[in-house]
């Protein structure tokens, strides 16, 4: 025996039950070392930072040649 519906969902009934699912921000947290916003329980993008730890260190870009 199939599992299959048996009658037709309108497409009322099918835009009410897409409309509870909506995209969301994402939720950001202030880090604790340079100040920037990041996603939480993740390292700093901005800095490499994480619980004021250092994870990642970055480079900082000196005077980058210009493009002609």
């Amino acid at each position: 025996m199939s599992q299959e519906p048996k009658k037709r969902h309108s497409r009322q009934r099918q835009g009410k039950r897409r409309a509870a699912i909506s995209l969301s921000i994402p939720k950001t947290v202030k880090c604790d070392n340079c100040g920037s916003m990041h996603l939480p329980h993740t390292i700093c993008s901005a800095c490499g930072f994480y619980k004021k730890t250092q994870f990642i260190t970055k480079k900082n870009p000196t005077n980058k040649p210009a493009i002609a």
